[in-house]
């Protein structure tokens, strides 16, 4: 375990974030999750890193506020942690985000005290958040097991046991098996998920159409200009980077006013400690015109109202329902994992990198090419067993890309 252990910290440091000499790093993670945030610090050191520092977070804390402080404290968001995450950007920093939160920890919370609390830190950290989905620095998010959250996973299995299923899912899904070099298996997943890519690239186009038996039809317009992007990213300096540990997608941005028709999450949202359910939305000309949830919906509808951009879609993601992490036949109820089982859109702001030029545009002029802008982005599971997606392109041909929930050969 000691060995798989300190082999994923440092592929989250050496492929993650891919961290160069003197630079520094920044993790946040959970104080649940100590141990393996300092086997990180210790990796980043060991590559290099000028310095590395740890950015706590608390759960259970975090509930204990929101439950006994008042509403006006979630407008406030404090000077000083917006420029500790400003400052560090601009000098810089590689960010690794541990994510591992229990997934109904919020459920008893006031629903309004997290919306204000998502704005607050939404519109203060505006600036960090332009520099990471620009790609100016580089970024990784992953995930360990917490006691709760292997709980939820594994409700039948005693704690310890949990927990260790749990770790298992997540080697497995990041490619980490005893005696196999994860750098390599890195490499050449990157590479099939680009070669993915550069086939929606090569086909050039103008809208999605999906639908499968649970209701689902939706058309998605795609703006001209679009990429589409998959496995490695890269910063402005060339860094090869890979922002999300596991990842089976490749992804794009859809047009801001070119969403139409009806579509149903295949999945559970965990978003802001809850869970929201069987959700469906209706667009019509790109905008959110009726959304439903069997549980949550006061949430959905909450998110849905944050901003503008809220209430559009933000991204179109294509994942094979035979990924692996959709073959465990495990529900993580952590969007990490189950955005890369399934299909997915999100809501909200869209990444500028996915249009050509779109990393060298203000906010008005990414409006006008038709991409979303917004405070917040929440992935939303689509994928079905049965899902089609068909692609037509500028002269009306239409082309299959997904039929039973997988790629149609690229």
């Amino acid at each position: 375990m000691e060995e798989l252990l300190d082999k994923y910290a440092k592929l989250v440091v050496g492929t993650g974030v891919n961290l160069q000499r003197k630079q520094l790093l920044v993790i946040n993670a959970p104080i649940e999750c100590a141990d393996f945030a300092r086997r990180v610090a210790a990796a980043g050191y060991e590559a290099g890193a000028h310095d590395v520092v740890i950015c706590w977070n608390d759960e259970k804390f975090a509930k204990l506020r929101y439950t006994m402080a008042g509403k006006a404290v979630f407008t406030e968001f404090p000077e000083w942690r917006r420029l500790l995450y400003t400052d560090y950007a601009e000098q810089g920093a590689a960010f690794v985000s541990i994510l591992a939160e229990d997934p109904e920890i919020f459920q008893s919370v006031d629903p309004d005290k997290l919306m204000l609390s998502q704005k607050a830190a939404g519109a203060a950290l505006l600036e960090y958040r332009q520099r990471l989905m620009n790609n100016e620095n580089s970024w990784c998010v992953v995930s360990i097991p917490t006691k709760a959250w292997a709980a939820k996973v594994f409700p039948e299995m005693p704690p310890e046991k949990a927990i260790d299923a749990l770790w298992q899912a997540i080697f497995a899904a990041v490619r980490i098996r005893p005696g196999e070099d994860p750098v390599a298996a890195w490499q050449a997943h990157t590479e099939f998920l680009q070669r993915a890519a550069d086939f929606m690239n090569a086909q050039r186009f103008t809208s999605l159409h999906y639908e499968n038996a649970l209701g689902t039809d939706l058309t998605v317009e795609l703006p001209t200009g679009h990429i589409w992007a998959g496995g490695a990213e890269y910063t402005a300096t060339k860094v090869r980077f890979v922002a999300n540990m596991p990842t089976e997608e490749v992804y794009s941005l859809p047009r801001r006013d070119g969403v139409n028709g009806t579509v149903y999450a295949t999945k559970p949202l965990n978003y802001n400690g809850n869970l929201i359910e069987d959700i469906c939305l209706t667009f019509r000309d790109g905008r959110v015109v009726a959304a439903t949830a069997s549980r949550g919906e006061e949430l959905l509808q909450q998110l849905i109202a944050t901003d503008d951009g809220s209430a559009h879609l933000g991204e179109v993601a294509l994942v094979p329902f035979d990924s692996p992490i959709s073959r465990s036949g495990i529900l993580f109820f952590n969007t990490l994992f189950d955005e890369n089982a399934a299909c997915h859109l999100a809501l909200g702001k869209a990444y500028p990198t996915c249009l050509q030029g779109g990393e060298e545009m203000d906010s008005v002029t990414l409006l006008q090419h038709g991409v979303n802008d917004s405070l917040i982005h929440e992935d939303f599971m689509i994928g079905s067993r049965d899902l089609s997606i068909t692609g037509r392109t500028k002269d009306g041909k239409e082309l299959p890309i997904f039929r039973d929930g997988n790629f149609v050969d690229f």
